[in-house]
This record gives C-alpha cells, sequence and structure tokens, in this order.
C-alpha cells in the first residue's frame, strides 16, 4: 500500500518528531518560567549547560559527530552569531515568561516579514511582489493580534514590555538567519560544529549576566523556601535541555528528508496545535482577534512558502551552488543524486523556546 511507503513513514515520522519536540519546548518552558518567573536567565543556562553536554555524549556514541577544538580565532570569526543568538534567546525567554502560551506566536508574529528584510537587506536583493503582499498579510495578523480588546480581563492583556520582547526577538531570529549562512564556513560546514561553538558559546555569554542579576542568589533564596516547587524548575530544566538538543537533531533530519512545502503545512498544524493546548493545558483566552490574527499570519507564511516552492520548480539555466553539510553528505547516499527531491531552504527555527 502506498501509505506504507517506507519514504511517505520517514517524512511523516520525521516531521512529528518536530512537532512533538517544538510543542513540548514551548509548553515545558511557560511551565517553568510561571513557577520561577525570577530566574529566566538561570533556566536558559542550564538549557545551553544540557545540550553542550548531550553534544558530548552523541560524539561519544557515534563517530559521525565530531567536537572541535577549541580555536581561539575560530572564536573571534562566530563572535557575532553567538551574541546573536544568545540575545535572541533571552529576548524570547522574557517574552513566553509574560505573555500567554498561546499568544506567544502572536507576540513573535513579525519574525517573517522582518527576515524578509533582513535578508533583503544582505543580500541586496528586492523581493518579489507576491512576497512583500504575503509579509504585509502577515504585518496586519500581527496587528490584528496585539489591537487592544475589552473583552479580555485585565491579567490576559500582553503588557507593552511583553510584546517588546516578542518584536526583538523576532527580529533577533531573522539576524540569526543570515549569520548562521556566514559562519557555517568557519565550522567546516558542520552544523553540529556550529551547534557546539553556540551552545557553549552563549553559556558563557550569558553567565555573568545571570551574576549580574543576581538570579544565582535568587535560586539559593527559593530553593530555602517550603513554598517554591523546585522539582518544576529541574525536571523543567532536564526536559527542555533535552528537547532543545532533539529540536538540533530534528532540524538536520527535516532538512534531509522533507520539503519547504512540508515544512509550511506541520508549522500551520504546530501552530494551531499550540493554539488549542495553550486554552487547555494553561486555560488561556481565545478571542476573536486572536483566533484571526493567527489565521491571518498563517495564511501569510503560507503564501510565501508557496511562491518559493514554485519558484523552485521552475527551470533554471544555473542552478544555485548549495553548500554541503557535513552531517548529512555522511548520511546520504553518494550513488544518489542529491539536487533531485532534496531541494534545501534555510528554515528558521524559531521554536527552541
Amino acid at each position: 500500500m502506498a501509505i506504507l511507503d517506507p519514504a511517505r513513514l520517514q517524512v511523516a515520522g520525521v516531521v512529528s518528531f518536530y512537532m512533538a519536540s517544538a510543542l513540548i519546548m514551548v509548553f515545558v518552558n511557560k511551565a517553568v518560567l510561571n513557577s520561577s518567573p525570577d530566574l529566566p536567565l538561570v533556566f536558559l543556562f542550564f538549557q545551553l549547560v544540557i545540550a553542550v553536554i548531550l553534544l558530548y555524549a552523541s560524539a561519544a556514541m557515534s563517530q559521525r559527530i565530531q567536537i572541535p577544538k577549541f580555536d581561539l580565532e575560530i572564536a573571534k570569526k562566530l563572535v557575532p552569531v553567538v551574541s546573536v543568538n544568545i540575545i535572541g534567546l533571552v529576548f524570547n525567554t522574557l517574552c513566553l515568561r509574560d505573555v500567554e502560551a498561546s499568544f506567544f506566536q502572536i507576540a513573535r508574529g513579525l519574525v517573517l516579514p522582518l527576515t524578509i528584510a533582513v535578508s533583503s537587506a544582505y543580500t541586496r536583493s528586492t523581493p518579489t511582489g507576491k512576497v512583500l503582499i504575503a509579509a504585509a498579510i502577515v504585518t496586519m495578523g500581527f496587528m490584528f493580534g496585539v489591537a487592544p480588546s475589552s473583552s479580555l480581563p485585565v491579567t490576559a492583556i500582553p503588557s507593552t514590555l511583553s510584546l517588546f520582547y516578542g518584536v526583538l526577538s523576532s527580529l533577533f531570529i531573522a539576524f540569526h538567519a543570515v549569520l548562521i549562512k556566514q559562519s557555517l564556513p568557519f565550522c567546516n560546514n558542520s552544523t553540529i560544529e556550529l551547534a557546539w561553538w553556540t551552545n557553549a558559546g552563549s553559556a558563557l555569554m550569558i553567565l555573568p549576566f545571570v551574576l549580574l542579576h543576581g538570579e544565582h542568589s535568587k535560586l539559593y533564596s527559593l530553593a530555602q523556601t517550603d513554598t517554591w516547587n523546585w522539582s518544576v524548575f529541574l525536571w523543567g530544566s532536564l526536559v527542555t535541555g533535552v528537547f532543545g538538543f532533539l529540536l538540533c537533531v530534528a532540524g538536520l533530519l527535516s532538512i534531509k528528508v522533507t520539503s519547504p512545502v512540508t515544512h509550511m503545512f506541520s508549522s500551520a498544524a504546530r501552530s494551531v496545535l499550540q493554539t488549542v493546548l495553550g486554552v487547555w493545558i494553561f486555560k488561556d483566552i481565545l478571542t476573536v482577534n486572536r483566533a484571526l490574527s493567527i489565521s491571518v499570519i498563517l495564511g501569510g507564511t503560507m503564501q510565501v512558502f508557496f511562491t518559493w516552492a514554485k519558484s523552485a520548480e521552475a527551470p533554471s539555466a544555473t542552478p544555485p551552488k548549495r553548500m554541503l553539510d557535513v552531517e548529512l553528505a555522511s548520511t546520504t547516499n553518494p550513488n544518489t543524486d542529491n539536487d533531485q527531491g532534496n531541494t534545501v531552504i534555510w528554515q528558521v527555527d524559531d521554536e527552541k523556546n
């Protein structure tokens, strides 16, 4: 039967794995931040350290995973991408802490328009009219979501600061998407090596701010009280650290076996699930404005991916040169034509938090 075709099952498995990991990350993060709102930086630091430990554990179990040796010259070259990564993660975490889980994707709804703008500025190219229309639609969806609503209780209204966090998070995700491609050559075009530099470097960069913000003292004080549920923080840190690492693996797998259109549909399905689960688990309030906002944002995003997929299908006299990822190359049959059925589009992985 066609439904049992191994290739279809592989794609379904990877998409399901990616969706499940992303949803678990968002909701466990939210649960921990609800229980420990004063420890966002410590929480993020623990996640990064766990990811680095798991990278070393993976390298010990598989020869295909190589942990790079520290090189000061390479470290200097990777400062921009590591800095943008940790700044984006901090704003992402603060945004999730201060808004409802179902509203989180609305607060960060400008990811696509900002990514298009930053990418166009970097490549000095002009987006097509359809892409600009789609970006305008997504922006309109964002405005619908953040517009004041009299039907919301005071506790459910997002603050101006939380929306500011969301916009900054979106902006740094856009910068990160551009810097990733620029930084891969410094890591032998290895996403695993770049993941090590990014996680280890981000952990080192955020540690001084943990100390300056006094979160280590707050953690010690909370641990001495009987009212703080330390198990939520501990297990939440472990779970999100593990699933953050798995999202990195899922990203590699998704690039290998799925297409941009598949990403688009899985992203849309994940957004709907995230909204439903937010209402169910955290008793979030879903207003008509918010439902309309999510629908419009998804509609604009789908138009961008359909436009890209259509242009990718058009014949080109000179196919664009793509960098070879060493991990993907080691898992691909060298006797097959990698340019057939494996078109890679760089995706912005905005679900790490």
